[in-house]
């Protein structure tokens, strides 16, 4: 680009090579007219100077660089092996239960007169940051007296103590009442409130066929529906009998094991029970849990403790690293690059009087500056989609080879966050020309774009709620990809890989920023001398 004008001392430019060029991008001496040649002529002005493409390919090749570096740094101990429930999904499957056989129909019941807890107390460990998962390792620190919110008693009725199975089951929790649960995913509620000596709960299974049927009661005598499950392919011989189970959950931030115990009375089977006797078993998996036992105190009573869950399975519960962070990792750096070359794109003509000219050549202001946004949100769009195709394929392929568990990805969640990066790059670009438009300073608008974009995710998860509401780093959400669940108590916070917007929305408050930018630039594009 020329860095000289030849300009007459009235402020006209005379005609010189850099003019003869501008008017040969916009079509010789004619006013440039049509937006589709005003396009063409931006894209020219944006491909030959060099230092800018190779910024946006620079742009790329880090965000693909830095995705593969943050995954290689990911090493787990050790292959997960993660059941996987009726509907395909990962499941978390440990608790201890103590069970009869049941051949055909027939039922269950159980007096629940007490459920307390017990946690271990973990050291205050603070977020690290955007994009980096944050979690204490269970166990390992002093007991202390705890009921976590999803601990689970009850009646478990399911064809073996294979994880992942089919299930029905009806539970008094922590914090939610009774509840009964099928499947991993199925949940109706049943009486509220907690339970104790002085308000117990009396548990029942039915099933008839393939359908189970469970039932609450405050007093024994009268009882009232909670919901049914119909089990698919149910065989005739199935396992059922009390189960307890304590989940990992989080106080103050920190994540803590968990177990609960629960006395029972007054357990009673109906049907056909080949063998009387009561068997237990300690289902045990990859989730985090503390040792069980249980103790029959009498023929139909029984004091059981339980840790583990029955519920999907959620980020960070099976691996400490959230294999999204290095997508974002990768899109972090790229946004620094896009900012500032998009701010150059416009700032630059106004530092050496080039503007004149592209507003001589085109009166209306604000098509040039929309061709300008449209360019660089294309050529950043570009960039960032085939950035992060690639940056998924190889970083999933890497958590693969490090034994890091990786929760199945759809195509359509593939897809989205293939394109939806691209898009969130191409808004960002946009934004970035608007503000140099409106600040016509380098420095000034590419730090604005920096505290607008990047820095609200930087400071942490302390305010990231609100601020990944309301900030264009919103956009990050269109990353999520982690399955979350109300039955799991979990940090769904943007470090853990959890944002509290959903990723189109997310997208859109960008979106909104930038519609805004580019209309305030485009108003003082026509009230201000160029």
């Amino acid at each position: 680009m020329e860095q000289n004008l030849n300009q007459q001392p009235d402020g006209n430019v005379a005609a010189g090579p850099t003019v003869a060029r501008l008017r040969g991008w916009f079509g010789a001496t004619r006013h440039f007219d049509g937006f589709g040649r005003l396009l063409r002529a931006e894209f020219t002005k944006f491909r030959t100077v060099r230092s800018w493409m190779i910024a946006l390919c620079a742009a790329a090749a880090l965000f693909v660089l830095l995705s593969f570096v943050s995954a290689l740094a990911s090493r787990s101990a050790g292959a997960d092996t993660v059941p996987v429930g009726p509907g395909g999904e990962p499941v978390t499957d440990t608790y201890m239960f103590v069970r009869q056989t049941l051949i055909g129909d027939g039922s269950l019941t159980a007096r629940v007169t007490s459920l307390s807890g017990a946690r271990t107390a973990l050291p205050a460990r603070p977020s690290s940051g955007f994009g980096t998962a944050s979690r204490g390792e269970p166990g390992g620190g002093p007991v202390q007296a705890g009921l976590a919110p999803w601990a689970k008693a009850g009646i478990l009725l399911e064809p073996s103590t294979k994880q992942g199975t089919v299930y029905a089951a009806v539970m008094v929790t922590g914090a939610h009442g009774v509840r009964m649960q099928g499947n991993y995913t199925r949940d109706a509620a049943g009486l509220s409130g907690a339970v104790g000596p002085a308000s117990p709960r009396w548990l029942r299974l039915s099933r008839t066929g393939d359908v189970v049927t469970g039932y609450d009661s405050a007093n024994g005598g009268r009882w009232s529906k909670i919901g049914t499950v119909r089990l698919a392919g149910l065989p005739r011989t199935v396992q059922v009998g009390l189960f307890v189970t304590s989940p990992v959950y989080f106080v103050a931030g920190n994540q803590v094991s968990s177990v609960a115990t629960a006395s029972f009375d007054q357990v009673s089977a109906r049907g056909d029970l080949p063998r009387p006797s009561w068997t237990p078993d300690e289902v045990a998996g990859v989730y985090p849990a503390l040792p069980s036992s249980w103790q029959q105190r009498s023929a139909g009573a029984f004091t059981i403790s339980g840790s583990g869950d029955i519920a999907p399975l959620v980020g960070d519960v099976v691996s400490a690293h959230w294999s999204g962070a290095s997508v974002v990792n990768g899109t972090i750096v790229a946004l620094v690059l896009v900012i500032v070359v998009a701010t150059l794109f416009v700032t630059t003509e106004y530092r050496r009087g080039l503007i004149r000219t592209s507003f001589a050549a085109t009166p209306r202001r604000s098509q040039v500056l929309a061709a300008k946004a449209l360019v660089a949100g294309t050529l950043a769009f570009a960039a960032g989609a085939i950035a992060t195709a690639a940056a998924e394929v190889i970083t999933r392929h890497v958590f693969a080879a490090n034994g890091n568990y990786l929760f199945p990805q759809s195509t359509f969640a593939l897809v989205r966050v293939i394109t939806g990066t691209g898009l969130f790059l191409g808004l960002v670009a946009a934004l970035a020309v608007a503000l140099g438009a409106i600040m016509r300073r380098s420095v000034a608008a590419v730090a604005t774009g920096f505290v607008l974009v990047i820095a609200p995710g930087i400071l942490g998860s302390e305010s990231g709620n609100w601020l990944m509401r309301l900030t264009p780093t919103a956009a990050f959400a269109i990353q999520a990809t982690l399955p979350r669940s109300s039955f799991v108590t979990s940090l769904y916070t943007p470090p853990n890989g959890y944002f509290p917007i959903s990723p189109w929305a997310g997208v859109g408050v960008l979106a909104a920023y930038t519609v805004a930018a580019l209309g305030v630039a485009a108003w003082l594009l026509r009230r201000r001398d160029a």
